[in-house]
């Protein structure tokens, strides 16, 4: 006999600065996605700004956590790719690929010294084109926030269930 599955609570957290283009195409992702009509009831949607240590108690929450970020992947402006688990801090224990790295790394850290970090974690990461002042994403990076979404939304589905 089958047992039946147990749902996890999901935290979708946008990262960025919206006032420098292509940086907060973490936030525009979010929002999407959260006035999108997804199912809300165990996935939460934040726009976690340019992030703080004030955003660990949601992260201490959270069975998952999604973190969505522009990030310097050396690749052509609008590359959308993923990062799973250690992933992550592989990533950021190079050279400073993003931003809000130094932060991310900072609240991942504080949350595994806490024994709170949600071992199902990933980062969908967006390469920029311009960090430059301005409202609007360039063309290649908004042309990826649907891709971005669709992993996200993968994700999400994936990590809500147990197998």
């Amino acid at each position: 006999m089958k047992l039946p599955e147990t749902k996890r609570k999901v935290l979708v957290m946008g990262v960025g600065n919206t006032l420098l283009q292509d940086d907060g195409v973490g936030i525009h992702v979010t929002e999407l996605l959260r006035s999108g009509g997804h199912d809300e009831t165990l996935v939460t949607y934040i726009d976690g700004g340019t992030i703080g240590l004030s955003l660990l108690p949601c992260i201490e929450e959270a069975d998952a956590l999604i973190i969505v970020d522009a990030s310097e992947l050396n690749a052509p402006p609008g590359t959308v790719r993923v990062f799973r688990g250690n992933e992550i801090e592989q990533l950021m224990n190079g050279r400073k690929r993003s931003v809000h790295e130094v932060a991310v790394s900072d609240l991942l850290s504080a949350a595994a010294l806490r024994g709170t970090c949600p071992e199902r974690r990933a980062l969908v990461a967006i390469q920029p084109g311009s960090t430059e002042l301005g409202l609007e994403p360039t063309t290649d990076v908004l042309a990826a926030i649907p891709a971005a979404c669709k992993a996200v939304t993968e994700l999400t589905s994936g990590y809500q269930y147990d197998a």
